[in-house]
C-alpha cells in the first residue's frame, strides 16, 4: 500500500506540472505571447483540465509506482493517463463552449503534459542512480553474455553494494563497441583474459543460459585469466539469498538445459493428497524425488532405504522443509518381500516408484555380480508384485541406459528389471506398471563428478579411462521430474526413454571441473587409465531391436520393443534360490544371456 503522503505529493507536483503546461501550450500557440482575452480563457477552463487529469492519472494507477524505479511499463501507462486525461478535457472544454477557445491547444497540451511527466520522473531516477553510485563503490565486475542478457541484470546488479560492473563482454560479435545503460561492450568473450587485466575486475558474471557455448568458453577464459567465475542465484535461491549476492558457478551450470516443463495440475491430481511410496528414497535420484513428491503435496510419505544414515538424513531435510507432510521413514531392503508387504499394506500407497538399486558397473561386474541380481532383479519383482497386491494406481520403475545393449552385470540386470516389471503387468490389470530409463546423473552417488572433485582437491591427478569415452548427462532434478512425469503419462508395460541431450566427453568434463576449482591441467593433470571391465565407450538409449514414439511432452519417448518375450518369474525366482550365495560367475552370466540375448560378456 503506498503511503498517502507520498501519493498526495506526487500527484500534486504531478497536477501543478499539468497547469504549468496549460500555460505553456497558450504561450506556445500564439507565438510567446498570450493575449489578455486569452489568458482569461486559459484561467477559466483550467480547472477542467486539472480535474480531468487528475482523475485520470489516478485510475491509471500511477502513483503506485516508485518514480525512482520508472521503466518502459510505467511510461507507458503514463501515456494512456495523459490521453485519456487530454480526452476528457477536449469533452469538458467542448461541453463548456467556450467562444473562441483555441483548439490547437487540446491537441499541443497533452504532448507537454507527456514530456513534463516522463521528464520529472526520469530525473528523479537519475538522481537516484547518481546516489547508489556515490554511495560507495563495489569490486569491478565483468559481465558475459549478450546485451539482452546484461540488460535484465542489471538493474538487480546496480541495486546492491557488493559489485560495480565495469564492462560487458559479448558472445555476439556485432555488440562490440556498443553500450547499454551506461556499460560499454568491451570485446569478445576469448578476450576476458586481457580486459580482466586492464580492468582489474576482481570476478566475472556468466549470464548467458546454462549449457550454453558461451558459458564453456568463459570457464576457459575466466581460468586463463585467474578470475572467479560467478553466475546470478536460481530461482529456488532467490528467497534465501540477499539481493544482489552472486553464486560460484557450479558443473550443473555449465551442463545444464532448459527447466523441464511439467503437467503441474496433472501431477497435482496424481499425487496431492496421497500416499506415495519410494524405495531407494535415501539416494540421489530417490532423496530428489522424495523432493519433488513432497512439493506436490503428497498427504502422506513413505520413504524406504537399506542404508540407516541415508534414511536419517532424508527425514532431518524432509521434517525442516517439509514440516506439515506426513512423512514415513523405513530401513528395509527390497530383497524381502515380505516386510516390503507389510509396510505397503499399512499404508496403501497410491503411487509406487522403485528407485532401489546396485549401480556402480565395477563393483557389480566382479566378486558382487550375485548381489546384482538378487537387488536388481529380485528386489524389482518384490517391490512390483507388492504395488499390485495393495491395489497401487502406478508403479514406476528408475531404469539405466546401461540397461540397453549391456556389456556389463549391472546394464543387464536393469535390462531383466524391465522386463520384470513387463511381465507383472500381467499379473494386476488394475495397477499401471512403467519404466524410465535416463543415463548419468550429474552429482549422483557412484558418478563421476565427485570422483573428479575429491581427486582434484588432493591435488590429482584426475583419472579418466579412455580419451574418447563420452556419457549422457542430466542434473538430479531434471531427471526427478521427469520421472515424475512419466509416471503420471505411463500406459502399463511402457519404457520410458528421456531426452537427455547431447553426449559429454568424459575428458572435456574434467577438464572443466578442474577449471572450476581455479586450477589448470598443468597443475592437475588427468591421466587415462584404461576401460574398466564391463564399460563401454558410450552409452546408447534404445537397444539395436527397439523403436520410440511421441508422447506430448518434448523430452519423453516411449521405447517400442519388437518381439519381446515376457520373463518367465517363477523360474527367475527358483534360478536364484538355488544359486547359493556364492555362484561362478560364467554361471550368472550364462544365465543372464538367457534372457536378455543382446547381453555381451566383457571377457
Amino acid at each position: 500500500m503506498v503511503p498517502l503522503r507520498q501519493t498526495l505529493a506526487s500527484a500534486s507536483l504531478d497536477l501543478l506540472l499539468v497547469a504549468f503546461t496549460w500555460w505553456l501550450a497558450y504561450w506556445l500557440r500564439f507565438n510567446l505571447e498570450t493575449p489578455d482575452e486569452f489568458e482569461q480563457i486559459m484561467l477559466q477552463t483550467l480547472p477542467w483540465a486539472l480535474v480531468a487529469y487528475g482523475s485520470s492519472l489516478l485510475a491509471w494507477r500511477l502513483y503506485r509506482h516508485i518514480w525512482r524505479y520508472t521503466s518502459l511499463a510505467e511510461v507507458t501507462r503514463l501515456f494512456y493517463g495523459v490521453a485519456t486525461g487530454g480526452l476528457l478535457t477536449t469533452a469538458a472544454v467542448l461541453m463548456l463552449r467556450v467562444p473562441y477557445f483555441p483548439r490547437s491547444v487540446l491537441l499541443l497540451h497533452p504532448m507537454l503534459v507527456l514530456l513534463a511527466l516522463v521528464g520529472v520522473r526520469a530525473l528523479a531516477r537519475l538522481m537516484q542512480k547518481d546516489v547508489e553510485s556515490g554511495a560507495g563503490e563495489g569490486r569491478p565486475l565483468l559481465l558475459v553474455g549478450t546485451i539482452q542478457e546484461a540488460a535484465a541484470a542489471l538493474p538487480t546488479l546496480r541495486g546492491a553494494r557488493q559489485w560495480s560492473p565495469v564492462g560487458l563482454l559479448s558472445p555476439i560479435p556485432g555488440e562490440r563497441g556498443r553500450s547499454i545503460q551506461g556499460l560499454d561492450v568491451l570485446g569478445h568473450i576469448e578476450d576476458l583474459p586481457r580486459i580482466a587485466g586492464n580492468s582489474n575486475a576482481a570476478a566475472a558474471l556468466l549470464l548467458s543460459p546454462p549449457g550454453s557455448d558461451a558459458r564453456h568458453r568463459a570457464l576457459i577464459g575466466a581460468s586463463d585469466a585467474g578470475l572467479p567465475l560467478l553466475t546470478m542465484p536460481r530461482p529456488d535461491e532467490w528467497l534465501r539469498s540477499e539481493p544482489g549476492v552472486l553464486r560460484k558457478v557450479e558443473l550443473n551450470d555449465l551442463l545444464g538445459r532448459p527447466a523441464v516443463a511439467l503437467d503441474e495440475h496433472g501431477l497435482s491430481d496424481l499425487i496431492a493428497g496421497q500416499t506415495v511410496l519410494v524405495t531407494g528414497a535415501g539416494g540421489s535420484i530417490g532423496s530428489e524425488l522424495c523432493r519433488q513428491i513432497a512439493r506436490f503435496g503428497v498427504s502422506r510419505l513413505v520413504c524406504v532405504d537399506v542404508s540407516e544414515f541415508a534414511i536419517y538424513q532424508l527425514e532431518q531435510e524432509l521434517r525442516t522443509s517439509h514440516p506439515q507432510m506426513q512423512g514415513l521413514y523405513y530401513t528395509a531392503n527390497v530383497r524381502e518381500a515380505e516386510r516390503l508387504l507389510a509396510i505397503s499394506s499399512q499404508h496403501k500407497p497410491a503411487v509406487v516408484f522403485h528407485a532401489a538399486a546396485y549401480k556402480h558397473v565395477p563393483l557389480m561386474e566382479e566378486r558382487n555380480e550375485i548381489e546384482a541380481i538378487r537387488t536388481n532383479v529380485l528386489g524389482t519383482l518384490n517391490a512390483a508384485r507388492v504395488a499390485g497386491q495393495v491395489g497401487a494406481k502406478r508403479f514406476v520403475l528408475i531404469s539405466t541406459d546401461k540397461a540397453v545393449n549391456p556389456t556389463n552385470v549391472m546394464g543387464a540386470s536393469k535390462r531383466m528389471a524391465e522386463l520384470v516389471v513387463q511381465s507383472v503387468t500381467r499379473e494386476f490389470a488394475n495397477t499401471q506398471f512403467v519404466a524410465v530409463r535416463f543415463g548419468n546423473v550429474l552429482g549422483s552417488s557412484g558418478s563421476v563428478v565427485p570422483l573428479f572433485t575429491a581427486q582434484i582437491e588432493r591435488g590429482g591427478p584426475v583419472t579418466v579411462t579412455h580419451p574418447d569415452i563420452v556419457r549422457y548427462f542430466m542434473t538430479i532434478p531434471e531427471a526427478a521430474q521427469l520421472v515424475l512425469q512419466a509416471g503420471l503419462m505411463g500406459q502399463s508395460g511402457q519404457i520410458f526413454v528421456l531426452d537427455m541431450g547431447e553426449p559429454v566427453r568424459i575428458v572435456e568434463l574434467a577438464r572443466m571441473l578442474i577449471r572450476l576449482s581455479g586450477k589448470t591441467e598443468q597443475e592437475i593433470p588427468i591421466v587415462f587409465t584404461g576401460l574398466r571391465p564391463g564399460e563401454k565407450l558410450y552409452e546408447e538409449l534404445l537397444a539395436d531391436d527397439e523403436s520410440t514414439d511421441r508422447t506430448p511432452h518434448p523430452k519423453l519417448r516411449i521405447a517400442r520393443t519388437a518381439g519381446q518375450q515376457a520373463a518367465d518369474l517363477a523360474a527367475v525366482i527358483r534360478w536364484v534360490s538355488a544359486a547359493g550365495p556364492a555362484p561362478e560367475a560364467a554361471e550368472i552370466r550364462l544365465w543372464i544371456k538367457g534372457y536378455v540375448p543382446e547381453y555381451t560378456t566383457s571377457g
